[in-house]
């Protein structure tokens, strides 16, 4: 008898596999977002944890090259995907893995909807102690498919910068969060600082995070200074957790993944 699973009962199954969910949201595009996911995974990784990232910004997938580029994943016993490994306890999911290479994406909601879901129920995650989802900037379909698919997650991280802009975009996403009954995790400042020799300058303002998080009584979980070294790193595929040991922006990541951890396993 070919017995096979109810949507409803892959996802408690997912559920039952993985500890926390946590999803990595901006207001807007360009701060960061990405390059946050990224190297909170691979942090929390080299910190012990077993961990998944799961691209979900659809139209403009950029994890696989921040991880280097050459990530496939494969097909199990059960015709399920088999998420790309990336390090012995971290493994990732783009949909640019599973197209032609520069090949856009047109889809609309119900197509993105029913990627979000095989994505999430029809891929052999294994056992996880998180799952980190990459959303695209903004609060459309794909924020909207995964929270309903999944229900209640850990938390959702808001990725801002400084300047004025930024920070009235993070309102209106942190305004979606709450529309969803979904728990705001804490703020990561992006390009919160520049360390000049001995001196720190804030090239774009300061105090932006700690002003949303006290209106909002939630955490700012990290401030990500600016390096450009960091910035060539990610565009040749190389982490910066992985590939600028001993750096300021390293540290900065790895205080991340300690305070996400942290606040979720109290």
């Amino acid at each position: 008898m070919d017995f096979k699973l109810s949507e409803d009962q892959k996802i408690s199954t997912l559920k039952e596999n993985v500890k926390h969910f946590i999803a990595v949201l901006s207001g807007k595009g360009g701060v960061g977002k990405t390059t946050v996911s990224v190297n909170l995974s691979t942090a929390l990784a080299e910190s012990g944890y077993n961990v998944g990232i799961l691209d979900l910004d659809i139209h403009g997938p950029d994890i696989v090259r921040m991880l280097g580029g050459n990530a496939i994943p494969g097909v199990d016993e059960d015709e399920r995907i088999v998420p790309a490994q990336i390090l012995p306890n971290l493994k990732a999911l783009s949909i640019s893995m599973l197209v032609e290479e520069g090949k856009p994406i047109i889809w609309r909601g119900p197509l993105k909807h029913s990627a979000i879901k095989q994505f999430l129920g029809d891929t052999n995650w294994g056992q996880l102690d998180f799952m980190i989802f990459d959303l695209p900037p903004g609060t459309g379909d794909e924020a909207l498919s995964l929270l309903q698919t999944l229900g209640n997650i850990d938390g959702i991280i808001v990725v801002t910068t400084p300047q004025r802009v930024a920070l009235d975009d993070v309102r209106r996403a942190i305004a979606f969060v709450h529309s969803m009954n979904q728990k705001v995790l804490g703020i990561v400042e992006n390009m919160s600082y520049m360390k000049c020799k001995d001196e720190i300058v804030y090239p774009f303002g300061k105090g932006g995070a700690d002003k949303l998080a006290e209106e909002y009584n939630i955490p700012v979980l990290g401030r990500i200074p600016m390096d450009p070294k960091a910035l060539e790193l990610l565009d040749e595929g190389k982490p910066i957790t992985l590939y600028y040991r001993g750096s300021e922006i390293e540290k900065s990541f790895r205080e991340l993944a300690e305070n996400v951890a942290k606040n979720v396993e109290k």
